[in-house]
């Protein structure tokens, strides 16, 4: 990939800013026409159960009935074998009409802190009390979660690891099974039942990052939502096309991605902040109510729109000698790395200043893996670098 936008990018941030508008109600409208010939297929039941499940082919959460939680399988891609993906679907349904919000996690399989934030904030939500819906799809790429590797093990030809968050919005008839997969859940679930949504993530296997969110500070819904989070970091970026918050944001629902911690674990401590921070968006949008939580206005909040990579140049032991979100100077040393005897062999020193946002948590590394990223924040738009995962 690319670190560097372009002016593709530009254009494409400028019609996003354009498409959504100063507010949620203009949000809502930037895509209406499209968006009601979405829903009009309306919910399609399959006739099977999972488990007790009904399994649904397509969903429009005006058909549920209200004040009720509602747990039902979405039928997605289809396999080799001529069985589908199921992908796990909570819907928490108000007692009063309100703003309907979709929290999505397991796009990525390795990522498992984001599916346990979304489950706890299900937890909390009380539909009886509630105006408006909450629907979480936990587990989206549902091959990768299987063995908890980041990438989809696709089959067309021959076995190819594809990564799921360059597919949105996909394509229903694509040449891949995510690709078909994304077009699938975007089409037939995700945006018919969405004014607003949150996409979580984590660092990748061996590389832990930050608690921090990615998002378009630019868009004054995004940028509302985003400085609800107690978090200290901010990316403030679209980064590139093929992610899903981006296909949100490209259809005029507003939508950002949170960042939680290391991937392959459970981190409590990050996910509570995660949780506290979408609880608070939900207060925002007036579905929950009650007194916000804390917020990045209590926290100490560094906001960069760029990401700079250090990449080994060398194999070897890495030794980190600074620490996530660690301030860093233009020059200074952050890592060194040590071949078998023990011989330094590489030294990595940061190029900007800025805080550290992700390390690489492998102790080994080859020659052009990441090992460290660090936010800062770069003069123009043009400039500007997307973060290299």
């Amino acid at each position: 990939m690319s670190n560097d936008q372009g002016p593709d990018t530009l254009n494409r941030r400028h019609f996003m800013v354009t498409a959504i508008g100063a507010s949620t109600a203009l949000a809502a409208s930037a895509d209406l026409s499209t968006h009601a010939a979405t829903s009009s297929r309306g919910t399609a039941f399959t006739g099977d159960t999972i488990d007790g499940k009904k399994i649904v082919s397509a969903l429009d959460i005006n058909d549920l009935e209200p004040g009720k939680k509602h747990l039902l399988y979405f039928q997605g891609v289809e396999m080799p074998t001529g069985q589908h993906w199921y992908v796990s679907v909570t819907v928490a349904k108000g007692a009063k009409p309100g703003k309907r919000g979709v929290l999505t996690s397991g796009v990525h399989g390795d990522e498992v802190s984001s599916v346990h934030t979304v489950q706890t904030v299900m937890g909390q939500l009380d539909p009886a009390q509630m105006s408006g819906t909450v629907m979480a799809v936990t587990d989206v790429s549902r091959p990768a979660l299987e063995s908890m590797q980041r990438r989809w093990p696709n089959q067309g030809r021959g076995i190819d690891l594809i990564d799921m968050n360059r597919e949105w919005p996909g394509n229903e008839n694509g040449a891949t099974a995510p690709g078909r997969h994304a077009g699938l859940l975007f089409n037939r679930l995700l945006r018919p039942n969405a004014d607003f949504a949150i996409d979580f993530h984590t660092g990748t296997t061996g590389f832990e990052v930050t608690a921090f969110n990615i998002g378009g500070m630019d868009v004054p819904e995004v940028k509302a939502m985003v400085e609800l989070y107690p978090v200290g970091q901010i990316f403030d970026n679209h980064v590139y096309p093929g992610v899903l918050h981006n296909a949100f944001m490209d259809v005029g629902i507003p939508s950002f991605t949170p960042e939680i911690g290391a991937a392959r674990v459970l981190d409590p401590e990050m996910i509570s902040l995660f949780v506290e921070g979408t609880m608070n968006v939900l207060k925002y949008h007036g579905i929950v109510a009650g007194p916000m939580g804390r917020t990045g206005k209590d926290v100490s909040v560094f906001v960069g729109n760029s990401a700079y990579p250090i990449l080994a140049t060398a194999g070897g032991l890495v030794e980190h000698l600074v620490k996530l979100n660690d301030k860093v100077k233009a020059g200074q040393k952050v890592a060194i790395q040590r071949d078998s005897f023990g011989e330094v062999v590489a030294e990595y020193t940061s190029g900007v200043a800025g805080e550290i946002t992700g390390q690489r948590s492998d102790a080994m590394s080859e020659p052009g893996n990441p090992l460290v990223f660090i936010l800062f924040n770069k003069p123009g738009p043009e400039d500007v670098q997307v973060y290299p995962e």
